[in-house]
This record gives C-alpha cells, sequence and structure tokens, in this order.
C-alpha cells in the first residue's frame, strides 16, 4: 500500500520520516474450477485506475489480526474462515512504506462482494491478473506459494469447501490451487488415509452420474498433519 505523508513540525531528511503501516489481504476463493484473488478497483491516487489488494493504513490502537479480519468482512461479509498473517513487505509502492500481508481463503458460496460505485471490489483468475498497483504481484505470488504448500501438511482447503461436498468437488479445489491435474485414485486414496474428512452418510447428485457419497471435514478449523 501506498505511504501517506507523515505530519513534520521541523525540517527532516527523508530516511528520518517513520514508514507508513499498512494491512494488506490476498483473499482467495475457488469457483468454477478456477483459483481466484480479490481486487479493489482504485478511485483515487495514487495508482487511481488500477487494480490492487484489499488493504489500508493500520488505525491507532487497532491490532495487525483485528485490521486484517475486518477488511476481510467488509469486502466480503465472511469471518470464520482461514486467516493467517504472511509475511511483512517493505517497500511495496517506493515509499518505504511497510505491509503487513494476510492471506485468507473463503467459499465462493458463501461471499457477498460489498456494492460500491468507487473502489469497487472482483475476483479476478489467477492466471489473468490485470495491471495491478504497488508491486501486489509479488505479494500474490507469495501467498499463492504457501497457500500450495499447505495443501501438503494441512486441511486449510476447507475453508474453500461447503460443509458438506463430494471427493470429485475436494480434487477440483485442489487442482484449481495447485494448476495441474490429480490421479482421481490416488488423490481420494491420500485424502481418506489422511483422516481429515469423513462420509456423512449422504449423497448428491452431480449431472448425469449416479449420487456419489457426501464428506466432511472432521475439523472446520485449522489442523496439522
Amino acid at each position: 500500500m501506498a505511504a501517506s505523508e507523515s505530519t513534520r513540525t521541523t525540517p527532516t531528511r527523508p530516511a528520518d520520516v517513520s514508514p507508513a503501516v499498512a494491512v494488506i489481504v490476498v483473499i482467495f476463493t475457488v469457483d468454477g474450477g478456477v483459483l481466484q484473488v480479490l481486487l479493489i478497483s482504485r478511485s483515487a491516487e495514487p495508482s487511481r485506475g488500477l487494480w490492487s489488494l484489499p488493504g489500508g493504513v493500520l488505525a491507532p490502537n487497532q491490532s495487525l489480526d483485528e485490521a486484517a479480519s475486518r477488511k476481510l468482512r467488509d469486502e466480503t461479509g465472511v469471518t470464520d474462515v482461514y486467516l493467517e498473517q504472511l509475511y511483512t513487505f517493505h517497500d511495496l509502492d517506493s515509499q518505504r512504506s511497510v505491509a503487513i500481508a494476510y492471506f485468507a481463503l473463503v467459499d465462493s458460496r458463501q461471499a457477498k462482494l460489498a456494492h460500491r460505485r468507487t473502489w469497487r471490489p472482483a475476483w479476478f483468475p489467477i492466471a489473468n491478473l490485470p495491471r495491478l498497483a504497488f508491486d501486489n504481484n509479488r505479494v500474490i505470488d507469495y501467498a499463492l506459494q504457501r497457500l500450495r504448500a499447505k495443501l501438503d501438511y494441512s486441511n486449510v482447503a476447507y475453508s474453500l469447501l461447503p460443509p458438506y461436498f463430494t471427493l470429485s468437488q475436494l480434487q477440483r479445489v485442489y487442482e484449481a490451487i495447485l494448476s495441474r491435474p490429480l490421479d482421481k485414485r490416488n488423490f481420494r486414496k491420500r485424502m481418506l488415509s489422511l483422516g481429515i474428512i469423513e462420509p456423512t452418510g449422504r449423497t448428491a447428485t452431480e449431472g448425469a452420474h449416479r449420487p456419489a457419497q457426501l464428506y466432511s471435514f472432521r475439523e472446520r478449523r485449522p489442523v496439522i498433519f
């Protein structure tokens, strides 16, 4: 995010000015088998007309976690989802600013994007992003690397799925994040062996196929295995 001018009472060298601290959130979803990220159309300078990640300058007496949770809620209407502090970035806008980045995982069926005439939010496929402000591509790339790594040792995919889902739906989420196809038999064998999902006894019909077994995550909170 861009740094705001610091209030000065006496002349100082640029190096003496305290950098602004901002909180930005990389919000991922999977919709139609495609991994997408939420971006905001900037309606003021700097970088007016470009797209950027949701965020803002950290308010006085507000914790980092509170700022990230509030931004997530303001833009998507959801709160009880996976949200993790990602990394501290410096100088994304060439103004010596410091940005504390978070990333969140949201079920697209639950997200209700804010309706605004200015500073409009919109989902964009990771593979087809518009021109971004503030070197936000670097932040998104880092968040994607973290998310892909977490699939190997945690259940974070729960936050991208409804309470009940088929194994095919689960596999499509993994494939969207990893950006590659997965062997159906091996994927199902691994998911069941990890013990993070369980059958519900319910079924659902997908297209012209026979009813498929519905599963649920044993824990809808972060679990490391």
